[in-house]
């Protein structure tokens, strides 16, 4: 099984990822932390706390991360595609709450680097606030993570929060850039080029629903459609949990090393992610990102239905 830690903002999608972690039978969540995002962060604190205790995944600890960006304030949430309790708009479908938080996410991640004996997978799928600052002020716990898995980011297909920026990135491009472009750690992205491709249809929403009070509760989140909408599509994507698959499931996502740099400006350019395709330069650093050619959709969406649903076999740490 693979150590794993999600940090998350739960976030419709990041409902979907989170369940996904808690019911993959390749994973051994280790912890969750939360982070400012779609939401504020006590809403998103008490969202994760929600989608744990439904899972019955009381064993698993909850950090409280950043309330803020790095530098600049936060100047928009996504309410309009998530609903202004994050779970749109239907999260008192969610709980009871999980335990209390644990501490400071940095305090729980850190911990959690220390104390096991395998290298432990982070799957960052909100704003990289905490994974930049853990990075930063733990450099000796760098070494410990076995890969990065980030959702965020647009390589070549324009942004969902701005023409140019995913909102993940766009939330705090400075964190963003020193975890994509100046650290060494592995990293495979999960942009926008690759969730808007795998999104699913209201057959596999009603399939999902019908698999128990889990999937019943995650489809119910509709508002999601709005995004759907916005896409000009009968589809909506569910970018967290095509990242959180690949986390689990190394290999699933067809990839591509490129170097990236991160638009940290204050122009209209804000957090968009540049990869460079003329190959890597000498002493470059390159980051796996996923790509449509060469992932199977068709498999990763019924991967993901298979794992959510509950017809693979669950096996909680303990």
């Amino acid at each position: 099984m693979i150590p794993l830690v999600v940090d998350t903002d739960p976030g419709v999608d990041d409902a979907y990822a989170i369940a996904l972690a808690a019911r993959a039978p390749e994973a051994d969540l280790r912890a969750v932390t939360a982070v400012f995002g779609n939401v504020d962060l006590p809403t998103t604190t008490t969202n994760a706390r929600r989608l744990l205790g439904m899972l019955g995944r009381g064993d698993v600890p909850l950090g409280v991360g950043a309330d803020r960006p790095l530098v600049h304030p936060v100047t928009q949430r996504a309410a309009d595609v998530h609903g202004d309790d994050g779970l749109g708009g239907v999260a008192e479908r969610f709980g009871p709450l999980g335990p209390e938080p644990a501490g400071r996410a940095l305090d729980v991640v850190a911990g959690v680097l220390e104390t096991s004996s395998e290298p432990v997978v982070l799957a960052a799928i909100g704003p990289l606030t905490d994974v930049a600052l853990l990075l930063a002020t733990r450099p000796d716990l760098t070494g410990r993570i076995g890969r990065l898995v980030v959702m965020g980011g647009s390589v070549g297909i324009g942004g969902n929060v701005s023409a140019a920026a995913e909102f993940n990135v766009w939330s705090d491009p400075e964190a963003a850039r020193r975890v994509l472009v100046e650290e060494r750690v592995p990293t495979t992205l999960v942009p926008l080029d690759l969730t808007h491709v795998v999104t699913v249809d209201r057959s596999w929403l009603e399939a999902l629903a019908a698999s128990g009070p889990l999937g019943e509760a995650l489809a119910a989140t509709r508002h999601v459609y709005g995004h759907g909408e916005a896409l000009r599509v009968d589809r909506v994507p569910i970018h967290d949990a095509v990242a959180l698959l690949e986390a689990v499931v190394p290999g699933t996502l067809a990839t591509v090393p490129l170097e990236l740099e991160v638009d940290t400006s204050l122009g209209p350019s804000r957090g968009l992610v540049l990869a460079d395709r003329r190959g890597r330069a000498p002493g470059g650093h390159t980051v796996d990102v996923a790509v449509p050619d060469g992932t199977d959709v068709d498999g990763v969406r019924a991967a993901l239905l298979r794992r959510l649903s509950g017809d693979m076999p669950v096996r909680p740490r303990g």
